[in-house]
């Protein structure tokens, strides 16, 4: 039995009991949810998120090649750099060639495979010189079995009943196939400190801005608390996001996962669930989750894609369509991966090199766009600092979704069709009719309070209000 590993387990899932009970769903005697944060970095309010694969973005798969496409991805209007694990992988019971990224053999060292700790700094000062943010994928919750703590501190582990250390575990308490990986014991105190202690080094040597950590519901949430209060000493506006979809995140995390948002987008893009069920969603959502939460949407990132497929296997010609409203909807914080914006249309190999082709880059306009739009419409921007949701009555297609977002002046529409023939959606009740501007093509339309949309099949109309047509937005 791995007994060790049951009092994490029950103070993570007591962390959701806190949630119901502060929703009404528990007794009465049950303990508050910590609150939620307050607030978020002010650089994150209308921030987009790129997720980085060192290894696979240059035939190089190194941070010096990786440091050429900085001005690239600033033009693409990227704010956040996300970068996989950079530290060096574990080679006891590896995967494949190289092994996982998240197979970490020393948390404060760089993967000699990618460069030298100078090497990934330069890189890390330059994207801030461009006025971007860098964060470092964080695996708090295992480490590979030939890291240095199995050896000088094995009381730091999970243990089986035999005495050997544990693969990692999954939600329900199991040894999981992920034989490369040792779980760590978050009941020891001293490999708790240690842990924030390694996550201070890469904020205060090499800058980072803060982590997207890894199986975050695998590591009690007391422990997140925890290390959140810490590392805020250090840096006062750190950014932390949670790969979980549970509400109860938020009192740590600036960000989670949306999770079933992307499911239920596969389906909806696949035409295998209705358009009607992000009504339910979107209210469910909106219920559970704290009024300035930022919700990670996307249509690929690197467990999607190596081994669920890439966006055009799981949304065809709809993935365009579910990208726009992952840009465009309440709460969204917009992730891209590597290589989307060159219509990446494989899956990489995760446990071996596998480069991404830059040749085409035609799909980088229609990203470029919403990342503009989004910086520039307060309408549109994260969590709380974004606006209103309206819905857009209308007639003309079951596979049509259409909606108002408003802050100020700053008034957005978006109607996606997921159909497979074109739409023409009669719309009613627009709340503020007049001049717009086509956020691709920077055509003028002049809107009535009830018209029409022509809407191409799997395509998408997305319009700002631009009230003096004669000065550019």
């Amino acid at each position: 039995m791995l007994t060790t590993r049951l009092s994490a387990r029950r103070a993570a899932a007591s962390a959701l009991l806190f949630l119901a009970a502060a929703c009404g769903g528990a007794a009465d005697t049950a303990p508050a949810a910590p609150p939620p944060i307050a607030e978020h970095p002010a650089w994150s309010t209308d921030a987009v998120i790129y997720e980085v694969n060192i290894r696979q973005f240059t035939p190089e798969g190194t941070f010096n090649a990786f440091k050429a496409h900085l001005p690239r991805l600033d033009s693409l209007g990227v704010d956040i750099l996300w970068l996989m694990p950079l530290q060096p992988i574990g080679v006891e019971a590896r995967k494949g060639g190289l092994g996982s990224y998240y197979a970490i053999r020393d948390y404060r060292a760089t993967n000699p495979e990618f460069g030298t700790a100078a090497e990934l700094k330069a890189v890390i000062d330059s994207a801030h010189a461009l006025g971007m943010k860098v964060i470092l994928d964080w695996v708090a919750n295992h480490t590979s079995h030939d890291h240095g703590w199995t050896v000088q501190h094995p009381d730091w582990y999970v243990h089986r009943a035999d005495g050997s250390i544990s693969n990692a575990i999954d939600r329900d308490g199991k040894e999981t196939d992920w034989t490369d990986v040792a779980e760590l014991d978050f009941a020891n105190a001293a490999m708790r400190a240690a842990m924030i202690d390694e996550m201070r080094w890469w904020v205060t040597e090499m800058g980072m801005d803060g982590f997207r950590c890894d199986v975050a519901w695998g590591v009690p949430m007391d422990f997140w608390l925890q290390a959140r209060t810490a590392l805020l000493a250090t840096r006062s506006d750190l950014f932390l996001l949670a790969e979980e979809d549970a509400p109860a995140m938020h009192a740590a995390f600036d960000a989670s996962y949306g999770w079933e948002w992307h499911h239920l987008m596969n389906g909806i893009a696949q035409g295998k669930e209705p358009v009607a069920k992000l009504d339910a969603y979107l209210a469910k959502d909106a219920k559970a989750y704290p009024a300035n939460a930022m919700r990670m949407y996307f249509t690929s990132n690197h467990d999607e894609n190596s081994w669920q497929g890439t966006e055009f296997e799981r949304m065809g010609k709809n993935h365009q369509a579910v990208f726009v409203l992952a840009s465009t909807l309440p709460n969204a914080f917009t992730l891209l991966y590597t290589g989307q914006e060159a219509g990446l249309d494989r899956r990489l190999r995760f446990f071996d090199k596998d480069t991404v082709s830059w040749t085409d880059q035609s799909l980088a306009p229609f990203y470029r766009a919403l990342f503009e739009l989004k910086a520039r419409e307060a309408a549109l921007h994260n969590g709380a600092a974004g606006g209103a949701m309206t819905k857009l009555a209308g007639t003309g297609g079951e596979r049509v979704y259409a909606f108002t977002r408003t802050r100020g002046a700053s008034q957005v529409l978006v109607a996606v069709n997921f159909a497979d023939a074109p739409a023409t959606y009669a719309y009613t009740g627009l709340a503020a009719p007049g001049r717009y501007r086509d956020a691709f093509t920077g055509a003028a339309v002049t809107l009535g309070a009830s018209g029409t949309l022509a809407l191409p099949a799997h395509g998408f109309t997305v319009l700002a209000a631009w009230p003096d047509a004669g000065t550019a937005p």
